[in-house]
C-alpha cells in the first residue's frame, strides 16, 4: 500500500492542489481544515507525512505538533506558512518539525523535504526537541531574515534547542555572532541558566586567563582579593568565547582541559575547580588554515567545533536588508523615542547598493545615524553616511568591476535593485524595466530573486 500524506491547512484551494499533486505521484492523501480535524485523521489514516499549516482559525499548527506526533508517532511533520518569522522557525523545529516551507509553495521544494521525511523515517533517525522558547525581548528577536541561509541558521538552532553541545559560530565581523550564541542559549536545556560573554582580543594572556578561570587573592600584583572567574559564573549555563581565534596557545591548553575534563584552575590555586558550562565559540577567522599554521590546536579546534553555524555575510542574502532595516528601526526608534518610520525610494536604493563589509552591524549604525540625523519621520539619501556602490553587483560575493562582470550577472542585479527600489511592486517594476509580468516572473525564477516582504 502507498505512504498516506495528511494535509492540515485551512486553505481549502491549496489543500486540492496539494492532493491533486501528491495523488499524480503515487501517495493517498487524507485532509483537514482544522487542527482537531487533523487530529481525527491522524488517528485513523497512520499518516507517513504530515504537511501542518502553522496559523489557522481556532488552535495553530504549532499548538497542535505535539499531540498529532504522539497519534502519529512515526510520522514526519512538514510545517508551512506564509509568515516568515526567525521565532515561528525555531519553535516549529524544536516542537519536532521536519521541515519548514514557506508559501507561496514551490513543489519542487516540497517534493525534496517529502523525499528527505520519508528517508528519515525509514531509517528511524528521529530528532528531539526541547520545549523552550526564546523570552520575548531577547537579542535574538531582533534576528531576521528569509533567505535560505539565514532560514538554515534559524533551522539549526531549533536542532539544538535540546542539546548541550559546544558550538562554533563563523562568519565575517558584525554578522551577529553573539545573538546566535543567545538565541542558542535561550532555545536550550540550560536557558534558566547565566550567558557569559568573554572577548579573548580584549586582554592580554595574564588577565584573560584570570578573566577566564579566576584567581586566589595574592596571586599576582594588585590580586587583593579572591575573584571567580567566568567559568565558574558561568557554570550551569552557557559562556560564549567571542574571537576564540584570538587566543594564545597558552591559553588555548587551559581551554581544552576544561572542555576535556570540565575542570581547571584558578591562578594561584591549588584545588581544580568544576564547570558544567556550555561553552559557544565565534571567530571571524578560519580556524582550519590556523591549524594548519600551527596557529590553532587541532584537538581543540575539534573540540569547539562539535557543531559549526556559519553566518553568511550582508552581502551574500541581501533579500533579507529591508526586512532587517524595519525590525532595527524599530528598535532604534525605541531606544532614541523616536518615530522614524519611512525610507525614501533613493535611500533604499542606496542600502541595497552598498556592499557592507561591517555587515548588519555597520547596517544598525548607518540607521541610528540617520534616525539621529533625520528631523521627521523620513530617512532621505542625505541622512546615510554611505555611498551607493557604482558596481552593480549587489548580493554578490564576488566585488568585481562592471568590465568584468556577464551578461546575466548585470542583468541579475539591474532586476534585484528595481525590484528592490520599488518594494518589490511587481506592476511598478514592469514599468521600469519595460517588460511584462509573465518576463519579469521568469527573470526572478531565472536569477533565483527572492521577495523579503514574503509575497
Amino acid at each position: 500500500m502507498s505512504e498516506c500524506i495528511l494535509i492540515v491547512d485551512d486553505d481549502q484551494a491549496i489543500c486540492r492542489t496539494l492532493e491533486l499533486h501528491f495523488k499524480q505521484s503515487g501517495f493517498r492523501v487524507a485532509l483537514a481544515h482544522t487542527a482537531e480535524q487533523g487530529l481525527q485523521k491522524a488517528a485513523h489514516v497512520d499518516p507517513a507525512i504530515i504537511i501542518l499549516d502553522i496559523r489557522m482559525p481556532g488552535r495553530s499548527g504549532l499548538e497542535t505538533i505535539a499531540e498529532i506526533k504522539q497519534i502519529a508517532n512515526s510520522a514526519r511533520v512538514i510545517m508551512i506558512t506564509a509568515h516568515h518569522d526567525m521565532d515561528s522557525t525555531i519553535s516549529a523545529m524544536k516542537e519536532g518539525a521536519d521541515e519548514y516551507i514557506h508559501k507561496p509553495i514551490d513543489l519542487d521544494e516540497l517534493d525534496e523535504a517529502i523525499d528527505r521525511a520519508l528517508n528519515y523515517r525509514q531509517a528511524e533517525n528521529k530528532e528531539v526537541f526541547s520545549s523552550n522558547n526564546c523570552e520575548p525581548g531577547q537579542p535574538c528577536s531582533i534576528m531576521v531574515g528569509s533567505s535560505k541561509a539565514m532560514q538554515k541558521v534559524f533551522k539549526m538552532i531549533g536542532r539544538l534547542a535540546s542539546t548541550s553541545a559546544n558550538v562554533l559560530i563563523t562568519g565575517e565581523s558584525g554578522t551577529g555572532k553573539e545573538l546566535v550564541a543567545k538565541a542558542i542559549h535561550s532555545s536550550g536545556p540550560t536557558s534558566d541558566g547565566p550567558f557569559v560573554a568573554v572577548n579573548c582580543a580584549a586582554l592580554v594572556d595574564t588577565l584573560l586567563e584570570s578573566e577566564m578561570f579566576g584567581h586566589k587573592k595574592g596571586s599576582f600584583s594588585g590580586a587583593v582579593q579572591d575573584q571567580t572567574g567566568k567559568f565558574g559564573l558561568a557554570d550551569g549555563g552557557t559562556l560564549f568565547l567571542d574571537e576564540v581565534g584570538e587566543l594564545s596557545l597558552t591559553i588555548q591548553a587551559k581551554l581544552l582541559r576544561v572542555l576535556q575534563e570540565q575542570e581547571y584552575f584558578q591562578l594561584g590555586g591549588s584545588k581544580p575547580m568544576k564547570s558544567t558550562a556550555r561553552v559557544i565559540a565565534a571567530t571571524n577567522v578560519d580556524l582550519a588554515q590556523a591549524v594548519q599554521e600551527k596557529n590553532f590546536r587541532e584537538d581543540l579546534f575539534y573540540r569547539l567545533q562539535v557543531v559549526n553555524i556559519h553566518l553568511p555575510p550582508m552581502r551574500e542574502r541581501m533579500s533579507d536588508l529591508l526586512p532587517l532595516a524595519e525590525t532595527l528601526l524599530k528598535r532604534i526608534n525605541r531606544n532614541m523615542e523616536r518615530r522614524v518610520t519611512h525610507l525614501t525610494d533613493a535611500a533604499t536604493n542606496i542600502l541595497m547598493g552598498h556592499q557592507w563589509p561591517g555587515n548588519v552591524r555597520e547596517l544598525e549604525n548607518a540607521l541610528t545615524k540617520a534616525v539621529a540625523l533625520c528631523p521627521g519621520d523620513v530617512i532621505m539619501p542625505e541622512h546615510l553616511s554611505l555611498q551607493s556602490n557604482n558596481n552593480p553587483s549587489v548580493g554578490s560575493s564576488e566585488q568585481r568591476p562592471l568590465t568584468e562582470l556577464s551578461l546575466k550577472d548585470i542583468e541579475k542585479e539591474h532586476v534585484a535593485r528595481i525590484l528592490a527600489s520599488t518594494r518589490w511592486h511587481k506592476g511598478k517594476a514592469c514599468e521600469v524595466l519595460g517588460v511584462s509580468r509573465p518576463r519579469l516572473q521568469r527573470l526572478i525564477v531565472q536569477h533565483d530573486l527572492e521577495n523579503p516582504y514574503g509575497q
